[in-house]
């Protein structure tokens, strides 16, 4: 006789690469957040967002118009740059975002990666991505400079992260060494581009993926994570089981 025997149920551990600079990790933010709210193991599945910074040698301080940091950056026209972030607006619009390109700032992001941090370690995951989510809306949907200190503090303060604190991050270091650290292990995982996400540090997607690319994901790391061994008796026979339809007496 054979039974099959269950493992404890684990949880998965997903990390997440992203730049808050980023049109297409917002759009991932939000599938992935559309694919885990429907997985029915998402109790245990933990979450963590960490920092990676697309352009880090842009200056810190106050920021420029993101169609003029592209223009400049890529050297094309900038009505070939608005065309571009028209297609992205429209991408966006399917997810439920309101991109506005018109109003958008260019700005260093490493402070504001500091804050995610200190979000985390204050509040958790769940006031780290509440923080990561008001960036991202700040500098995407209503044109926030986020290469503005008072600015980043009204932001995360309105997320719940505490305003003192965070001034006190912004006058100092506190929370660089982390950054750096989760941008030294997306090179050592060979990250080139962001968003990307990884479960268990085994299963890894790339891209602002549809949400059912997520789905798949979360299913296949979820079945790996708990395999089902099947235990077999000393005698070796198998014990009375119904087949399909067929419960023969």
């Amino acid at each position: 006789m054979t039974t099959d025997v269950l493992r404890p149920v684990r949880t998965l551990n997903v990390e997440i690469w992203s730049d808050i600079a980023c049109p297409w990790c917002y759009i991932g933010k939000r599938r992935f957040a559309t694919a885990l709210a429907d997985f029915p193991h998402r109790e245990h599945v933990e979450v963590t967002w960490r920092a990676y910074e697309l352009s880090p040698g842009t200056p810190a301080g106050p920021g420029i118009p993101e169609i003029e940091a592209l223009a400049r950056h890529k050297g094309i026209p900038r009505d070939q740059v608005t065309r571009m972030f028209a297609q992205v607006t429209g991408v966006a619009a399917g997810d439920g975002l309101a991109y506005d390109f018109d109003r958008a700032i260019a700005a260093n992001t490493f402070a504001a990666h500091r804050l995610v941090h200190l979000a985390r370690t204050t509040g958790g995951a769940e006031l780290a991505e509440r923080t990561l989510e008001a960036l991202f809306s700040a500098h995407f949907e209503h044109g926030a400079d986020l290469g503005d200190d008072e600015t980043l503090v009204r932001i995360v303060g309105d997320a719940g992260v505490d305003a003192d604190a965070a001034r006190g991050v912004l006058a100092g270091d506190a929370g660089a060494d982390a950054v750096r650290a989760d941008e030294d292990e997306a090179r050592a995982l060979g990250v080139t581009g962001v968003p990307f996400f990884v479960v268990d540090r085994r299963i890894a997607v790339s891209g602002a993926q549809p949400a059912g690319v997520f789905t798949q994901l979360l299913e296949t790391a979820w079945r790996d994570a708990h395999p089902i061994q099947t235990l077999a008796t000393a005698d070796g026979a198998d014990g009375a089981a119904c087949v399909d339809d067929s419960c023969a007496v």
